[in-house]
């Protein structure tokens, strides 16, 4: 069954199928691994290389990619498109808001668009507008309209 293998090709099979995975769960992670198996392949094409010498260079080239690629990484840090996606809070700042439930020693509820929150500043009345001015966990930071 065995007779006609080929490890050059599983390498490289191996490799690709890595580098899709990477695609579909994306973490910066499998991505040197991939990089680890398409190398030895393709050095198995130009080398007779036995078996267990492949093993072991891939084991050997993904610590070395994976420390590489980190390394990189911190230098180099992946960008959000939306930095405050996971802080609600922080994404309504400078918004306006109003007193739902009065603030009284430096807390009560203001509404922002169709929901409340809790919120810190300083006192006022039900129907005053104030402006969120920062967040603190789930707790919105207000202040005076300027």
């Amino acid at each position: 069954m065995f007779d006609s293998f080929d490890p050059q090709w599983t390498w490289l099979v191996l490799g690709l199928v890595l580098a899709i995975a990477e695609m579909v769960v994306p973490g910066v992670f499998l991505i040197w691994f991939a990089a680890a198996a398409m190398i030895v392949g393709l050095l198995g094409f130009l080398l007779p290389l036995p078996l267990p010498l492949e093993v072991v260079l891939f084991a050997g080239l993904a610590v070395v990619n994976v420390l590489a690629g980190r390394r990189w990484l911190r230098g180099h840090p992946v960008e959000s498109a939306d930095p405050l996606l996971n802080q609600r809070g922080q994404q309504l700042v400078g918004r306006k808001v109003v007193v739902t439930h009065a603030i009284e020693g430096g807390s009560g509820r203001v509404r922002c668009g169709d929901t409340e929150w809790l919120a810190q500043g300083p006192d006022a009345i039900p129907g005053t507008k104030l402006t969120v001015t920062g967040s603190t966990g789930s707790t919105l930071i207000v202040d005076a309209v300027p």
